[in-house]
């Protein structure tokens, strides 16, 4: 089977095979991605994967095309990407067809998916990557009234796109079960690709370290976790809190932490080196207000590192309760304090949660299972049948 995937993440993809998820779907799989890079010049591409992969490279079977996204500024951006994602998928449907396009998310990518379903006959997939119904609310403390208008049009996108498509990919149950009128969509249930073998095994440190990663800091509830932490601190003289993500707006997370000398702040790093410092935490937090299933977790999970997370999106659908971690009320600093102190004090259990994680991310959550649910939901698309789908409804009542 032949599929388009269209890509909205800017980060460009991993050179390695064995990180690539699009070099292990080889293997039933063949196909285009219209990825769009945060590279400006094509220079910049082609230093990374070689001479001549600009505008196009092959990687295994599938070839990527690139939209240098930092050419273009905002509403230009998303006019031109859209542009880029339809006039591109055309060109390539003329010259071969794909029996299946794939978007991943269901706002411009979810319409440009649509689009390209009516002019060439394709079967649709949407994926649904994190928690709709919470969607620029929780960006701020007070969203603004632009972020209410993007919430309202995110809603009419949702609706438009998986009304439209074949099969909704779900990274969690309950993400759209809250939308009464999507509860007859077909959708596929499985968590994002994580690469778990290539994850550094736990090893402990002398320094015990709660790690954060993640971006907008208070998306993802690092200033209630500033907070919990900061209530333990005098308790654990030791430990160490690290926050590592992109934070233009770093004065504002500084200013939380008072100058604790227990506290980092440290600039994002490449994944290897994002893996190493996870590999050596004894605990990794993440209070989201708002996610799908965050790939740090499953991560975390594949090291061996027990986890504490918030109550929102797939996170649940992650940690099981008191077995490789515990689930908190998102907003709760409270509560994440206690989870959190009741980790630090307590070695065998840090052990006892982070061997079941790392069962759990090495059978349930590997590379196979993302591979055969993948090409299964692909399957399911393009020949019509329900093999591996399920209502959204079925899905939540499920889990």
């Amino acid at each position: 089977m032949r599929i388009l995937y269209i890509h909205a993440n800017w980060v460009p993809p991993p050179v390695e095979p064995q990180r690539n998820r699009f070099s292990l779907l080889s293997a039933g799989l063949e196909g285009e991605v219209l990825q769009p890079v945060w590279f400006r010049k094509p220079e910049e591409v082609e230093q990374m994967y070689g001479p001549g992969s600009y505008p196009e490279y092959q990687g295994s079977r599938f070839r990527y095309h690139w939209f240098l996204a930092w050419r273009h500024k905002g509403l230009h951006r998303k006019m031109a990407g859209a542009w880029f994602y339809i006039s591109k998928g055309l060109e390539i449907h003329r010259k071969r067809g794909f029996d299946c396009v794939i978007t991943y998310g269901h706002m411009t990518t979810g319409l440009c998916g649509v689009v390209l379903k009516a002019l060439t006959g394709a079967k649709l997939i949407v994926e649904i990557v994190t928690a709709p119904e919470r969607l620029y609310l929780t960006e701020r403390a007070k969203p603004t009234m632009r972020e209410r208008l993007m919430r309202l049009y995110s809603d009419i996108c949702l609706h438009v796109s998986l009304w439209s498509c074949d099969v909704a990919h779900l990274l969690a149950p309950g993400l759209i079960v809250s939308y009464r009128r999507l509860g007859k969509v077909r959708a596929a249930v499985f968590p994002e690709f994580v690469p778990v073998s290539v994850v550094p095994r736990h090893s402990d440190m002398d320094e015990p370290y709660i790690v954060f990663v993640g971006a907008p800091w208070y998306l993802k509830g690092a200033d209630r976790l500033v907070e919990a932490f900061l209530r333990l601190a005098s308790e654990f003289p030791r430990a160490r809190l690290k926050i590592i993500g992109y934070c233009p707006d770093r004065e504002q997370l500084e200013a939380l932490t008072g100058g604790s000398p227990q506290i980092q702040i440290l600039n994002a790093r490449p994944n290897p080196e994002a893996l190493y410092i996870i590999s050596r935490a004894a605990v990794l937090a993440l209070p989201s207000r708002c996610e799908g299933t965050p790939c740090v977790i499953l991560e975390a999970m594949a090291a061996g590192v027990p986890v504490v997370g918030s109550d929102v999106g797939g996170i649940p659908h992650l940690i099981r309760e008191g077995e490789n971690g515990f689930v908190v009320p998102a907003g709760d600093s409270l509560a994440l304090e206690g989870r959190l102190r009741q980790l630090l004090a307590d070695d065998e259990l840090r052990k006892r949660m982070g061997a079941r994680g790392y069962e759990l991310a090495h059978t349930e959550f590997s590379e196979k299972a993302y591979v055969d649910n993948f090409t299964r939901m692909v399957e399911a698309a393009v020949r019509g049948n329900n093999s591996g789908t399920e209502t959204p409804a079925a899905a939540d009542q499920k889990d």
